[in-house]
């Protein structure tokens, strides 16, 4: 028997690829929910057995075997194959308790397994069977179960009428009472750390502690400790010892926001927590025992920084056990009124009114910065109102929807081109390295890391337009 040629045929590359990656999740991500209808699919155990062809002029094609699969080149067999090496029909596979039952029927170039021309015989799932001179591999498939929307509008405190929102909330409440780990992935805004907050309230760890690592905002010589804490004495300043997050939280939940800034050198110390339920502090030798159910959130496209060696791809498919994708609010327009009036009332703008005007233009608006945005827009909006004695939103208080920046660009006939791009040159520069200082608190080391700046340019800029910067980082 030969071996298999590495296939060019984009659909058996495909199949060849899912048989040897590691499996992703135990629940497909709903990233495209905005496109879906009929709910995610989940994978249950191994329910069939697949017949795909490797080569020949079918290649690529496949059957489940279902209790019996014929195989041959007459049209009422249920694998087709036209090759001249193959017979009418050909072959049989049926399945059994014990396993797949090949037998040939008789054809003249026979069927052959491992080069050994068998007349019936047992071939395990992941064989490949030559039939004629066309090869035919056997593997297991998966059961894929729908879970269909909720037939909810919220999940906790989480607000969405939309077919987006309500199929993560179907996955959401099958997902919180169990211990799977969840991987929160959406732009910033969206509402993340509600929807881990709510899985966290409806699992079976409610009543335990529920504690937030930003490892984004934990400087990068301090997020393992935060994580599993130290001893007195294991580096500067540690003068005493410090429970970290994973021991403070023994049995209950502990939220990851912001998994994408772990450091790459953090990651393989998370990984075996999460494998092995075991850790120990920083500078000590102990090792300790932990029980926590980890909820994972990132803005970044984890996938994308695995390829790009940021993530380490073990640690991507760990946390990602159940990965959900938070779709942005421009997605989901829907959903804005219902999410306004919720907000009023809660904000304490109850007893005021909005105008149909005002309420097209919030749908309409991109909202960049999602949920978290709109919030601030409305709280805004309410003290204004207010303030002014009026009883309803006025349009005046809310944003314009032009999210594309324009109208900052004025330009000025007197000035050539050479002196206005000057001029905005250094306007953007400014504004990119004030972004940039308050994304990581003012720490250079790690906004040049992120920015993939040298670290003495980027303060040399903060300096020149005024910027409070601190070297220490990395000790």
């Amino acid at each position: 028997m030969t071996d298999p040629k590495t296939p060019d045929d984009p659909t058996e590359t495909a199949h060849a690829a899912s048989a040897t990656r590691p499996p992703r999740a135990k629940l497909d991500s709903v990233s495209d929910v905005s496109t879906r209808h009929s709910g995610v699919s989940v994978l249950g155990s191994p329910s069939g057995v697949q017949a795909l062809v490797l080569s020949g002029a079918h290649r690529g094609a496949s059957k489940i075997v279902g209790g019996r699969l014929t195989i041959g080149k007459a049209a009422d067999n249920d694998l087709v194959l036209t090759d001249d090496t193959v017979s009418r029909h050909h072959c049989e596979i049926v399945r059994a308790p014990d396993g797949l039952h090949v037998r040939d029927l008789d054809s003249t170039n026979g069927t052959r397994i491992d080069g050994t021309r068998v007349r019936e015989a047992m071939i395990q799932p992941g064989s490949v069977l030559k039939v004629g001179e066309i090869e035919i591999q056997f593997k297991p498939t998966a059961a894929r179960i729908e879970v269909l929307p909720s037939d909810k509008t919220s999940f906790g405190p989480a607000i969405g009428g939309s077919l987006a929102m309500r199929t993560i909330f179907g996955v959401l409440e099958r997902i919180a009472p169990t211990d799977a780990t969840v991987l929160l992935e959406g732009e910033t805004g969206t509402g993340k750390d509600v929807l881990a907050r709510a899985i966290y309230s409806g699992s079976n760890r409610g009543n335990k502690p529920f504690l937030v690592v930003d490892c984004g905002a934990v400087t990068y010589s301090l997020i393992e400790s935060e994580l599993f804490g130290h001893e007195r004495g294991a580096f500067t300043g540690a003068v005493a010892t410090r429970q970290g997050a994973f021991e403070l939280a023994d049995g209950g939940t502990v939220f990851l926001d912001e998994i994408g800034e772990l450091p790459i050198d953090v990651q393989p110390k998370l990984l075996r927590v999460l494998e092995t339920r075991e850790f120990r502090r920083v500078g000590g030798n102990k090792t300790l025992q932990t029980n926590v159910r980890v909820i994972a959130a990132t803005k970044r496209d984890l996938q994308r920084e695995v390829a790009a060696g940021k993530f380490r791809e073990d640690l991507y498919f760990r946390l990602a056990v159940v990965p959900v994708t938070v779709p942005p609010l421009r997605a989901r327009r829907d959903d804005i009124p219902t999410i306004v009036l919720h907000m009023l009332k809660t904000a304490g703008g109850g007893d005021l009114t909005i105008p149909p005007e005002t309420m097209q233009a919030l749908v309409s608006h991109d909202w960049p910065g999602n949920v978290r945005e709109l919030r601030n827009v409305l709280e805004r909006s309410i003290y204004m109102a207010q303030a002014t004695g009026s009883r309803e939103i006025g349009v005046v208080t809310l944003p314009t929807g032009n999210s594309s920046g324009d109208a900052a660009f004025q330009f000025e006939p007197d000035k050539s081109y050479r002196e206005t791009r000057a001029k905005y040159d250094a306007e953007f520069e400014k504004r990119y390295v004030k972004w940039l200082l308050g994304r990581h608190s003012g720490n250079i080391s790690a906004a040049a890391r992120e920015a993939k700046m040298d670290r003495k340019h980027l303060h040399d800029m903060a300096k020149k337009h005024g910027l409070r910067g601190n070297d220490g980082d990395d000790g």
